[in-house]
């Protein structure tokens, strides 16, 4: 990805692995009551990743990121 600075990507790593957590504590009806414990460091973590990134506020961007970030390595700009 060209373009993309060290706190953007931080951001968008940030926010995909949140995005993972959540996927895996909701899908598990175990884990499901646990959810605000379990996924208050991830959504920390990419809050502060965020407001670094001075993303906050700015979800096209940051959604642009991401998707750029898990595009296959010949698809990205």
């Amino acid at each position: 990805m060209t373009g993309i600075t060290a706190p953007e990507r931080a951001a968008a790593q940030a926010y995909a692995r949140l995005l993972e957590s959540t996927q895996a504590v909701l899908s598990d009806p175990a884990l499901a009551p646990l959810a605000g414990a379990l996924l208050t460091p991830p959504m920390a973590e990419a809050d502060e990743a965020l407001r670094a990134a001075g993303l906050s506020g700015n979800e096209e961007r940051l959604l642009h990121l991401v998707a750029a970030l898990r595009a296959p390595a010949g698809a990205r700009r």
